[in-house]
């Protein structure tokens, strides 16, 4: 376990991450680049607790809006984008936290979240249809069992506790929350995808893992509304890819100030006076801008879902309007970070593709952040709303 988080408020976190979050930048190319998992940074943020935004003041915690912890989460992305994918099943789970009918596991689970520890998720599995679970939950005579193996598990390798979707003995979903060190929990760093190296997407598995019945949470078996944490879960990657842009437009600045050479048939002598070099970082600029505005507008559309009560038909009309919303800015801010990496070259030059640089990982992580959910559904279904007041699906993914 980590230490005690003694940040309380959300003006206390912000001065926590102008301190913070420069540290963790420093070294953040070199670490991609030798694939040095961020331990000890991820140890840093949450012992510092910046991890504990979203907790209610009511249980000791800031109370911040989802507006406010979003832009914290663009400024961390903007430091290091693998931590802040990484870190993206914790926040959530608070979420669901701040969501629970049972105030005794909200007691429970927020004292931990201030107490600076780590939430991570196993869900997602491969080798079936999509979305389909096989890891299963039985009744022995020795108490309940969890086997299964999934994939995709996101920040778990950091995590304190492992947030786990499984199915019953009658197929049923059923969730649980253990503690990551448990007998019978492996985690494997087997994730070795071309971008977001360092998020810890890879292999957990779970052999005749003991679960007490106080750790099992409760699951919305509902599949005829739309998921309250959708929109949350989808705005979280597109603060991500706002971040990556912004990361990739500060290198492209440096570059061109401190590296680059003018070609030679420009006519001027400072890379910077090249009117090409200008109109590129002024175009990723603008688009930068652009995709952050809108995200964080978007993320206002889901501070208007925490404003109704929860089940009710208003949050349903609310959580419609946020699913549109967030579609809308994700598809853009996708769009604003892969042009982003693109461009960057174009300011650089050729030298600026020396792997020593590693200014390629800024498109191989925007990338992979925009391989989760493709932005060509976005768009439609944007689309088909506006013209056929046709709704998001309810998939989990708007």
């Amino acid at each position: 376990m980590t230490s005690l988080a003694a940040t309380t408020t959300v003006a206390d976190l912000r001065d926590t991450a102008r301190t913070v979050l420069p540290e963790i930048a420093a070294e953040a190319s070199d670490r991609e680049l030798v694939r040095r998992m961020p331990f000890p940074e991820v140890a840093r943020l949450f012992a510092e607790g910046l991890g504990t935004w979203r907790v209610p003041n009511k249980f000791g915690g800031p109370d911040a809006t989802v507006s406010e912890l979003i832009r914290f989460i663009i400024d961390l992305a903007t430091a290091d984008a693998n931590i802040a994918q990484a870190v993206r099943s914790h926040f959530a789970f608070v979420e669901q936290l701040r969501r629970s009918q049972n105030p005794e596991q909200q007691e429970r689970w927020f004292a931990r979240i201030l107490a600076g520890d780590v939430f991570g998720l196993a869900s997602g599995e491969t080798g079936g249809a999509q979305g389909k679970i096989a890891t299963r939950v039985t009744q022995t005579p020795d108490g309940w069992r969890v086997n299964g193996v999934k994939y995709y598990s996101t920040g778990t390798l950091f995590a304190d506790w492992i947030n786990v979707r499984a199915v019953d003995e009658d197929d049923q979903p059923i969730a649980f929350v253990l503690p990551a060190d448990r007998d019978g929990i492996e985690r494997i760093d087997d994730w070795d995808g071309i971008g977001q190296r360092l998020t810890a997407s890879g292999t957990t598995t779970f052999t005749d893992v003991v679960i007490h019945e106080d750790e099992f949470t409760a699951v919305d078996n509902r599949g005829d509304v739309r998921p309250a944490l959708s929109p949350f879960f989808q705005i979280f990657l597109a603060s991500v890819e706002v971040g990556i842009a912004r990361n990739a437009l500060s290198d492209a600045i440096a570059y061109a100030r401190n590296k680059a050479r003018p070609i030679k048939h420009s006519g001027v002598e400072r890379s910077v006076d090249d009117p090409y070099v200008r109109l590129t970082v002024g175009e990723t600029a603008a688009r930068v801008y652009a995709a952050e505005s809108a995200v964080l507008r978007a993320a206002e559309t889901i501070d208007r879902v925490d404003e109704v009560p929860n089940g009710s038909d208003a949050e349903q009309v609310a959580l419609l309007e946020a699913s549109v919303t967030v579609a809308r800015a994700q598809f853009f801010a996708v769009e604003a970070a892969l042009k982003a990496g693109e461009q960057l070259f174009d300011v650089g030059g050729a030298s600026a593709a020396a792997r020593s640089h590693n200014l390629d990982r800024h498109w191989r992580n925007a990338r992979t952040v925009a391989s989760h959910n493709p932005r060509a559904y976005k768009a439609s279904v944007v689309g088909a709303y506006l013209l056929d007041d046709i709704q998001p699906p309810t998939t989990g993914f708007f």
